[in-house]
């Protein structure tokens, strides 16, 4: 009977342009989640075309041999009988290191349809890859795409449909050497003749054969099968002088090599991507052409573009309106909403909750949006152009001497945008030692919510200083380099170092569409916290800078006899060693706690400069209340110090221990306190010398 539903699940290595693939099939249509028992992200959508069809985009695997979360739960999914068909996603321009996980997906015994992707780049390199022959060879259906450019992406469907509609299990075409299948043979009638799931014999007897441990204790075998399979296994590997996990390795890759030479015709030059490489990747050049190229996007997405665009958002949005051409003049939100009030006479405590406290705090935070969407553009390009993945490789030799694991880069990048996906990402570290000192450090690269502070302190108390935003990043990856120095002496880091596994994908140039969809997914969860959290903070921040005990009791009273000061005065002894020892800074920081953003929304409110939003009139509020080197002591405690909520929440989950977490945070704060202190009496210090 032929299905009308259908259940697609999309497998395979990373950077093999899987996620795209997800998004251009399912549009909008996505739910993203945790799997059942895990915290490894779930992501479901139904197909555009037809909201029948379940697509689920799985973790990226490089085989059926899982180390970390992420694999497991790939592989315990595909084994699992709920997907009715496998899109197994291949690497048009390495498609020898793609088939290896293709030629296990078709052990498992359900229908594979094999998505050759970046079809264009290799037709561009010239390669020419023979589908039909290809098809009969592995076993399985192959279709040509282009996820980027959208290239055969709407025939995959119908191909899927066909394809778990004519074949209820997949059937296995190939063969390994007759040694190896002699054991092969005596391991499924020991172990799996009385199993109900006969299609996944084989797959089983291979798993048995690599001797892996987490198949074997499913299985339960008992002590005289496992003796006599033990037997088998061991004469194969006497016979062949090799372990038996890289007796079915070799095997593969020489079952893989025939392939290629039947089916594809590499074209005989050294391809655009080697050349780049040859420079990018430099064993001395990759290091500082990185530094410059980094220094590049925050000098732009910050202090020059970016600043000229939001200075221009702030004093004409936020500040006093602006003139269009010369033509007429178009008032600012806080001038439309101060004369809208005046006219119905509105109560003098709304006005100041709308104009001070929601206005001017949420205002002085969306004022710092061009800025974020510049660096999540520019950002993207590098990630979309394959740049990014070569720079894993680069800083991998540079981490492990720090005692860091060369995937902890992943996680940081991502925390360029937000905390909490970069925290959720160390689930790719397989070492968990590696993978808790990760979680305790990548919040030290500032993310997108600690942008308007920056500029806040740059624009403001540090004369429009260039070097700022370069600085704190470059810092907050000084600290996550000597934490990892320092962690690794204490027994409870130490560990045996990992392999870092990462397919490199060729460089190409992003398409528009998927540059500015990218930017405009991450600014939005920005804008989103802006009208929520934010929102709600700076309510409550502008109630308690506004009332108090006064001489007629409870009621509105200056800020000085206001319950925030009474709450900040308790604190500010805490920082004034660290050079900002005033309430107000001590409150900004504690509610930057909540979201960091919040920062700039409390200082906006209590130093009263949401009229000019962060334009001159918050350097005049500031520049009392800091000197240049408190400023930037303020700053870099602010972006070293334990993270928002949500992230803290994000630790709390990966750590999966309250020792491991509250280690964690003392950690933080120990790093900003230390740094910050060091930054204000040295520069001081500095200043009396010179």
């Amino acid at each position: 009977m032929a299905k009308n539903t259908l259940t697609i699940a999309l497998a395979g290595n990373q950077n093999s342009g899987k996620t795209t693939l997800f998004n251009a099939l399912t549009g909008l249509n996505q739910f993203v989640g945790n799997w059942p028992g895990v915290t490894v992200e779930r992501k479901e959508g139904k197909l555009k075309e037809n909201k029948a069809f379940k697509i689920v985009d799985l973790p990226g695997i490089y085989s059926l041999s899982p180390y970390s979360p992420e694999e497991i739960v790939s592989r315990d999914y595909l084994t699992s009988g709920e997907p009715d068909v496998i899109l197994n996603i291949i690497d048009s321009t390495n498609i020898e290191r793609s088939l290896f996980l293709t030629t296990q997906l078709c052990e498992i015994g359900v229908p594979v349809v094999c998505a050759l992707n970046m079809i264009d780049i290799a037709r561009a390199h010239g390669d020419k890859i023979n589908i039909k022959e290809l098809s009969a060879v592995v076993g399985c259906p192959f279709i040509e795409i282009s996820a980027t450019k959208e290239i055969g992406v709407s025939d995959i469907a119908a191909l899927c449909l066909k394809t778990a509609n004519e074949t209820k299990h997949q059937v296995y075409t190939h063969s390994f050497g007759g040694v190896t299948e002699h054991a092969l043979a005596h391991i499924e009638e020991h172990a799996l003749e009385s199993r109900d799931e006969k299609y996944q014999s084989r797959y089983y007897a291979i798993k048995i054969f690599e001797r892996d441990e987490k198949i074997i204790e499913k299985l339960s075998l008992d002590k005289v099968a496992l003796s006599s399979i033990n037997n088998h296994i061991v004469m194969c590997e006497q016979e062949l002088d090799d372990d038996s996990e890289s007796i079915m390795v070799s095997e593969r890759y020489a079952y893989i090599d025939s392939i290629i030479e039947k089916c594809v015709q590499k074209k005989k030059h050294k391809y655009i991507s080697l050349k780049i490489d040859a420079i990018i990747t430099n064993r001395f050049l990759a290091l500082p052409i990185f530094a410059v190229i980094m220094f590049l996007v925050y000098y732009i997405s910050v202090s020059s573009l970016g600043g000229w665009v939001t200075e221009l958002v702030n004093d004409g949005i936020f500040g006093e309106g602006f003139s269009f051409f010369g033509l007429f003049d178009v008032p600012s939100i806080p001038g439309l909403i101060e004369g809208a009030f005046e006219a119905a006479n509105v109560a003098p405590w709304i006005s100041s909750l709308v104009l001070d406290g929601i206005v001017g705090g949420v205002g002085a935070v969306l004022g710092f949006v061009p800025q974020i969407m510049i660096l999540f553009l520019l950002l993207a390009f590098l990630e979309g152009s394959g740049y990014m993945a070569r720079i894993a490789f680069i800083l991998d030799r540079v981490f492990r001497r720090f005692g860091l694991s060369g995937k902890s880069f992943i996680p940081i990048l991502i925390g360029t945008g937000c905390g909490v996906p970069g925290i959720m990402a160390s689930r790719t570290i397989e070492n968990e030692a590696d993978r808790r000192m990760t979680v305790m450090t990548t919040t030290f690269i500032p993310c997108s919510a600690k942008l308007p502070v920056i500029a806040l302190i740059a624009g403001a108390l540090m004369n429009d200083a260039w070097w700022v935003a370069p600085v704190t990043y470059f810092v907050g990856a000084l600290m996550i380099l000597l934490s990892g120095l320092i962690l690794k002496r204490f027994k409870a880091f130490k560990s045996s170092e990992t392999p870092f596994v990462m397919e490199l994908p060729a460089y190409h140039m992003p398409t528009i569409s998927s540059l500015f969809k990218s930017m405009w997914d991450r600014s939005f969860a920005f804008i989103k916290k802006a009208g929520s959290v934010i929102l709600l903070s700076c309510i409550v921040i502008w109630f308690l800078s506004n009332f108090g005990f006064g001489e007629n009791g409870f009621g509105m009273v200056d800020i000085e006899d206001s319950i925030l000061k009474v709450i900040g005065s308790v604190v500010a002894p805490i920082f004034a060693p660290l050079g900002f020892g005033n309430w107000q800074a001590a409150v900004a920081s504690i509610t930057g706690l909540i979201a960091k953003e919040n920062l700039v929304g409390t200082l906006a409110v209590l130093y009263n400069f949401s009229e000019e939003a962060v334009g001159a009139e918050a350097s005049g509020a500031l520049s009392g209340a800091f000197t240049q080197i408190s400023a930037f002591s303020f700053l870099m405690f602010n972006m070293l110090c334990v993270p928002c909520f949500a992230a803290l929440g994000a630790m709390r989950r990966e750590m999966q221990s309250a020792k491991w977490f509250w280690g964690a945070v003392a950690w933080q704060m120990l790093v900003a306190y230390v740094v910050a202190l060091v930054i204000y009496w040295g520069g001081n210090l500095l200043c009396l010398v010179f």
